[in-house]
């Protein structure tokens, strides 16, 4: 830091890419599409390089710099407003960074979330989850959808985030516990739309299962 900050080009080229991915994964979920986060990640570095020898150091690096990336993302959010709506994007690969999908309880935790996302062995129920959060994420109030990436995805403490938002901790607090329940409720929807009412396919399967051996007692009858 202190070298970038003395203007040693290799060092500022280290400080960047030690924080590409962190800064590009909190662009991609706040904006939801892959080449508005990319542009994003881009211009948030580029001010937070500009910006540099203003750091006083009075908050963590990592701090400053998720503030500089939210209102980029801010930015982009409002310019999208005066555009006409697109949908979303279908580019949801294995290299999208993934916000592991906790519940609406205050103590869900990210390591417990990554733990069940492990266990699941269908690469095309990952792939639909990674669609479902997004289409949620992007139906919070935008309050709401940057204090719940900043927690559960960026993992910050809340008395980070109320740094990086500018706001007291129990707001954050409020804001986190709200998002979650509106993401639990969104994604609930989401499966049911793709599954129909949670219990039904299993009844279907299990009607199927026990009518095959009635059926074919009925025939040996015959």
């Amino acid at each position: 830091m202190a070298a970038a900050r003395a203007g040693d080009r290799r060092a500022l080229e280290v400080l960047v890419e030690a924080n590409y991915d962190r800064v590009y994964a909190l662009c991609r979920r706040m904006l939801g599409h892959d080449a508005d986060a990319l542009d994003a990640t881009q211009d948030a570095l580029l001010a937070a390089v500009r910006s540099l020898r203003r750091f006083d150091g009075r908050a963590a690096f990592g701090t400053w710099l998720y503030r500089i990336a939210v209102n980029t993302c801010l930015d982009e959010l409002r310019r999208r407003r005066r555009r006409p709506v697109t949908g979303l994007d279908d580019t949801f690969g294995a290299g999208s960074p993934t916000l592991w999908v906790v519940g609406a309880t205050e103590d869900a935790s990210v390591g417990g979330a990554r733990a069940r996302a492990a266990e699941a062995a269908d690469p095309a129920e990952i792939a639909s989850a990674r669609v479902d959060v997004d289409v949620a994420l992007r139906s919070l109030q935008v309050e709401f959808r940057v204090a719940v990436v900043l927690r559960d995805m960026c993992d910050l403490s809340y008395e980070e985030i109320a740094s990086v938002l500018d706001v007291p901790v129990g707001t954050v607090r409020s804001r986190i516990a709200r998002g979650r329940a509106a993401i639990a409720d969104r994604m609930s929807v989401l499966g049911e739309s793709r599954t129909g009412p949670a219990g039904n396919h299993g009844e279907d399967t299990d009607v199927k299962t026990r009518s095959a051996p009635s059926t074919n007692r009925t025939e040996q009858r015959r």
